[in-house]
């Protein structure tokens, strides 16, 4: 069989599964379905021969060109074109030439849209069912003049191209909306990216800025006069989830009295079955991938973060067509949290759908940019959304404790307490020998109660006096802590210190129920709009996406690497919240939240980060981040080896209760039998003329008990049972509580800025000119343009009103106006300030004022003829033209704000034929 018949054979099978009648010529029957492709069909002489002619309902439509595997495809939509104009004259068509256009190896598929404007190849993973392509085919047969996004004559790409103006405020009262300006910025620039045809775009919004509320709104537009048949909007925790429909249901139309839940179906989907109804579907990601798959996910699964999960997978089990879900199910893609959700694993479910793929942030990274093509249509980061008044702002309370910083050493002969990490149970311990660990053992293998105590009574001694002094109670307190037996004891600490009740503090983690506790869900909702409690505890549950905005303090307790996830923790604190929901919490405080702040009890502030990236696979990986993996497929050898040896271990250890269950849970298996059963798979002897796919179905069969949540859950149980060692000898004491004067992020933000521009200076215009001639240069606004969008664009990302604040962290003596909204130009007063050209760092528009004093009081002791009144209102209009223009030219005066008082008319005749001159010289003077 030649290369080309292979692939025939594999689009064959592609067609068939997409619900197409796949036959020859000879046999040919138009009627037989309603999609059906008829292989090498003859076209009109000298126009060859079409490897598949596909007719929907009677009528021919598209054609579809088969290349050899490995063939690229680009170039060959001239020749499947050319067969499209081949058609011969006597036979139906819905249009000539034929609108649909496939190139396929029957690996890699090429579409193009002939519907389209400017029709585009485009990679599709598989071909669509002829449903859609006679969807599509009605547009053809619109009738003239219709509007709605329903019966208009056009695709969703020529609708995006002709979308009415977006309403930005809309109700009455206490139902009254209205969209920030960087709210407005990111719908109207996705928008024009969905109309230019890019396939991806990111929005990067900062953490409390009002992601969602935008996504429902663009969500919104696309349904109702774009024409997206369905939306799937991804998270990847269930709490996530249910916190997104809540938003859904609650948003109201701009354009009717509807709520967006009653104009619209939105599922939120918790079990296999895709409403086919539904306008918006919103699911866990990891519950996606298992519905591609063909397999069920237990309702659990869906409540365990994906963080990192992604990376056990160095060749993820591919996904292949699902017919229960075809490609063309959703015409947009919304990956929240984007940055955790691009790696192979998961990015398999982005690029499965034919859909525009939307990717929202707040903590990008290099691989994010690249995975969304650098297509950023919203930049929105924390300092600008603080300007805005969008964020609150926040100080770092540092607290040093000596066995946080130095560890701690217990001499032998001193009785310690061991505790079994499953049960609790405590046993005392007398030392044989000397006991000494190292701050990172701590509450990890060590637990050290005074250490926990001494930052909490710290806590409890300064929080009225060093952080809000107007306060009587302890404001919304957030916890982050290393484990869940770390959180247990933090919150019977904290309830001792502050000598009170249980609803004080409270831990929330996602074992929170069991044993008949209060959900986490319930706990969020007291936490975020009840008095009590005062104080959560978590680990990671609340760490992302969780909306708590009444929280004035967040205080890490345990250390974190990945530079996202910690934006995302401490993104938790940086909500505005009005002030009605403030007193809500806070009773009989006359309060407003104008910042919070981060107490880092483990100098989290201070480390390094690094963006997250797939881990090294020699690296240790949780039991139960493995036992996750293997559950949703993986089966690599790796994987796989490290359990077996796990369970191995595992068995050594385990008590006749414990192996017994397992047993009961494993459809009758001993630990030793389901690692034999995995090290058996992995050691099938290639000799033995197994076919691959025999050899895949043993590793799956030896991984197939671990699908059970039940078992997984015994095995991370037994796990637990090593020992935790509380060391209650040791006392802690306080190094230093105080806020921090400086940062890591902003020397390294400061750092980066000047690297920049010293490596750049002869090659950016701004910088040539700054570096040449410090003083009355002839700078253009667009030479300072071209300057900030290089800083703006990754991998750089830096913003001016960032890198504003860390010079005012750093050098707060030396820089003035760090509370205003930046302008473009100051941008030059940064680069004057780094490159020592000036003392102080002062917002442009200050430093013209000043050269403006300087000017007229100098003008007025040499010039007999002193301004007139009206001179003097135009030249301060000039003034402030040329601070946020760097400039000013005879033809401004024909704009605002000039044109509005007389234009370059009135301005010619208040200053004669010296109009010229007193340009030359503002121009010359201010800029200086």
């Amino acid at each position: 069989m030649t290369p080309e018949a292979k692939a025939r054979v594999t689009i064959d099978t592609l067609l068939q599964s997409a619900g197409w009648h796949v036959c020859g010529v000879a046999d040919a029957n138009i009627h037989a379905a309603l999609g059906v492709a008829i292989r090498e069909f003859p076209l009109n002489p000298g126009f060859g021969i079409a490897d598949y002619l596909l007719y929907v309902n009677g009528k021919a439509c598209g054609v579809i060109e088969a290349k050899k595997e490995g063939a690229t495809l680009t170039g060959v939509e001239m020749q499947s074109g050319r067969y499209a104009q081949g058609l011969p004259a006597s036979l139906p068509a819905w249009r000539r030439p034929l609108p649909f256009l496939w190139e396929s190896t029957g690996v890699e598929t090429h579409f193009t849209n002939g519907l389209d404007p400017e029709p585009r190849a485009r990679n599709v993973f598989a071909f669509f069912r002829p449903e859609l392509l006679l969807q599509w085919l009605t547009y053809l047969q619109a009738p003239a003049g219709s509007h709605t996004a329903q019966d208009a004559a056009g695709t969703f790409l020529a609708r995006m191209r002709a979308m009415p103006k977006l309403v930005t405020e809309w109700g009455t009262g206490g139902a009254s909306y209205k969209l920030w300006p960087a709210q407005i910025t990111a719908i109207e620039n996705l928008e024009k990216s969905l109309a230019a045809n890019k396939p991806k775009a990111l929005i990067q919004m900062a953490t409390g800025s009002g992601k969602t509320f935008t996504s429902i709104g663009f969500i919104y537009r696309l349904i109702k006069f774009g024409g997206a048949r369905r939306v799937l909007f991804l998270v990847d925790r269930g709490n996530l989830a249910r916190q997104t429909k809540k938003e859904f249901d609650a948003y109201a139309s701009p354009y009717n009295n509807y709520k967006f839940g009653e104009e619209y179906i939105v599922q939120h989907l918790q079990s296999n079955q895709l409403d086919t109804s539904a306008r918006v579907v919103i699911c866990t990601i990891q519950r996606m991938f298992s519905m591609l798959k063909g397999r069920e996910l237990a309702e659990e699964a869906d409540e365990e973060s994906t963080e990192k999960i992604e990376t056990l997978f160095k060749d993820p089990e591919p996904i292949g067509y699902n017919p229960a879900i075809p490609i063309e199910s959703f015409d947009i893609v919304v990956t929240d949290e984007a940055h955790r959700s691009i790696y192979n694993l998961w990015r398999q479910v982005l690029e499965y759908f034919d859909a525009y793929l939307i990717g929202l942030t707040a903590t990008p990274n290099k691989q994010t940019f690249g995975f969304f093509n650098q297509n950023l249509v919203m930049e929105y980061g924390h300092a600008q959304a603080v300007a805005d008044g969008v964020n609150v702002n926040y100080d770092v309370y540092r607290i040093k404790t000596e066995v946080n910083e130095q560890g701690a050493k217990v001499d032998k002969g001193f009785w310690l307490e061991t505790q079994d990490k499953a049960t609790r149970r405590k046993t005392a311990w007398q030392l044989d020998d000397d006991f000494e660990y190292q701050p990172e053992e701590l509450d990890r293998a060590v637990q050290t109660p005074d250490q926990i105590r001494t930052v909490v009574r710290t806590l409890r001694e300064r929080w009225q006096a060093d952080m809000f002094p107007a306060r009587t109670e302890l404001p919304k307190t957030l916890i982050f802590a290393k484990d869940d037996n770390h959180a247990e004891k933090i919150v019977e600490i904290l309830r001792e210190e502050f000598g009170r009740g249980n609803e004080f503090a409270q831990k929330i983690t996602y074992r929170s129920a069991q044993g008949g506790g209060t959900s986490p869900e319930q706990l969020i909702k007291d936490f975020r709009t009840g008095y009590y409690p005062r104080v959560a505890v978590t680990v990671d549950m609340i760490a992302t996406g969780t909306d708590i905005k009444p929280v004035e303090i967040v205080v890490f307790m345990r250390s974190v690497k990945s530079r996202s996830f910690f934006e995302q923790m401490k993104g938790r604190g940086v909500r505005v919240c009005n002030p009605t929901d403030l007193a809500a919490v806070n009773p009989g405080e006359h309060i407003k939240k104008d910042h919070f702040v981060i107490v880092d009890a483990v100098g989290v502030c201070e480390r390094d980060k690094t963006d997250s990236r797939p881990m090294d696979a020699k690296k240790s990986v949780p039991l139960d981040k493995l036992l996750q993996a293997v559950s949703l497929g993986n089966v690599e050898d790796d994987v796989l080896s490290s359990i077996a040896a796990r369970l191995a271990r595992l068995d050594k250890d385990a008590s006749d209760a414990d192996r017994a269950k397992v047993v009961e849970l494993s459809g009758g298996k001993t630990l030793r039998d389901l690692a034999r059963s995995i090290v058996e798979a992995l050691n099938i002897d290639a000799t033995q003329d197994m076919p691959p796919a025999e050899a895949d179905q043993r590793l799956r069969d030896a991984t197939k008990p671990f699908a059970a949540p039940a078992l997984r859950e015994q095995l991370l149980k037994m796990k637990q049972k090593a020992d935790l060692v509380i060391d209650t000898v040791t006392h802690d004491s306080l190094l230093h509580a105080g806020f921090s004067e400086g940062s890591d992020r902003a020397t390294a933000l400061v750092q980066s800025f000047e690297d920049f521009i010293a490596q750049h200076k002869d090659e950016i215009t701004a910088l040539q000119i700054l570096y040449s001639r410090p003083t009355r240069s002839p700078l253009k606004f667009e030479d300072v343009q071209a300057l900030a969008d290089a800083l703006h664009a990754p991998p750089l990302n830096i913003d001016e009103g960032a890198l504003w604040q860390a010079y005012a962290t750093l050098r707060k003596d030396k820089v003035k106006g760090a509370k205003q909204r930046r302008l473009l130009t100051d941008l030059v007063s940064l680069v004057r300030f780094a490159m020592q050209q000036t003392n102080e760092l002062v917002p442009y528009p200050e430093r013209v004022q000043a050269n403006f004093k300087a000017w007229l009081a100098q003008h007025q002791q040499t010039d007999n003829n002193p301004f007139t009144q009206e001179q003097q209102h135009w030249l301060e209009m000039i003034r402030d033209h040329i601070a946020a223009n760097l400039g000013i030219e005879i033809d401004d005066f024909e704009y605002a704000p000039f044109n509005a008082q007389g234009g370059l008319g009135k301005v010619h005749q208040l200053f004669g034929a010296e109009l010229p001159k007193v340009i030359e010289e503002l121009n010359r003077e201010l800029a200086a």
